[in-house]
């Protein structure tokens, strides 16, 4: 199944036909060999994603949603397929493309504002203009004021936004993030997933984002892809066709539930098939 590149985008206006989609994925599989056996993890995966967008994956554990994600990264190879950024064939990871994973892996003897700047160092880059912008992450994403603490000193949520700070310090076109608050409270994660929302959508940054929660997920994205499980495959899409910008109270809304509803249905029924 393909996401249709004619569908209402991100900002809520329907996209023209010509609008060149930033990533694709044509017949992505993947398959691993484990013990002299072969599993496949992902198969016949075909997107088509828009600028901008907030697509968000969703199905049950081994469907191959991390797989996908690590494809469209360049750390993993393809079996079949080929995913491209941007029009151009993923062969290895791209300074474009931003990874974000459920630990923030941050260094313990460096401070917040050391962390983000760390790949900048793995870059060569160490000047001014750099840093400037890594404090002005910082102050956006609400840790102004920790710069030089430390991880240690900082709760599971404030680690979090260092490593969000640190991956948009570099401006990537597209953000993957792989579950990347699940191990957070629920009242952090909504904080998490309000400054989320606000700071991707200002810059306009394409994000492919994987959740086990259906709620999260409906309430964050443009659209929700559901996998059946392994071998992973497209069970459905569901727009999310929400007012923009969101807030907590959103969720109330009767249109919420319907659409979480009808991703449970086809989450559901994809489990049946198999």
């Amino acid at each position: 199944m393909t996401l249709d590149m004619m569908s209402t985008g991100g900002a809520g206006t329907p996209s023209p036909a010509w609008t060149k989609p930033v990533i694709e994925t044509r017949s992505l599989a993947k398959t691993f060999a484990i013990s002299g056996s072969e599993f496949v993890a992902l198969q016949g995966v075909d997107l088509a994603i828009e600028r901008g967008e907030f697509i968000s994956f969703v199905g049950p554990s081994g469907c191959g949603k991390s797989t996908l994600l690590n494809m469209v990264a360049g750390l993993m190879p393809a079996t079949s397929g080929e995913a491209l950024v941007n029009g151009v064939a993923v062969r290895e990871p791209s300074r474009e493309v931003g990874f974000m994973f459920q630990t923030p892996v941050l260094l313990p003897w460096r401070t917040v504002e050391q962390n983000v700047l760390m790949p900048g160092e793995v870059f060569g880059r160490k000047d001014n203009a750099l840093r400037d912008k890594a404090r002005a992450v910082i102050e956006a994403v609400g840790l102004g004021g920790f710069v030089n603490a430390y991880p240690r000193q900082l709760s599971g949520g404030m680690q979090q936004r260092v490593a969000l700070a640190r991956v948009l310090t570099y401006e990537p076109s597209v953000l993957l993030m792989d579950e990347p608050f699940g191990a957070l409270d629920e009242f952090t994660r909504e904080a998490m997933n309000l400054e989320l929302m606000r700071i991707t959508r200002q810059a306009g940054i394409t994000v492919l984002f994987v959740t086990h929660n259906i709620t999260e997920a409906v309430f964050m994205s443009d659209r929700v892809v559901v996998m059946t499980p392994r071998p992973g495959k497209v069970s459905g899409i569901v727009p999310v066709d929400l007012p923009r910008p969101r807030e907590i109270e959103t969720m109330q809304l009767p249109r919420f539930t319907e659409i979480l509803f009808e991703v449970r249905h086809i989450l559901g029924g994809s489990r049946g098939a198999h």
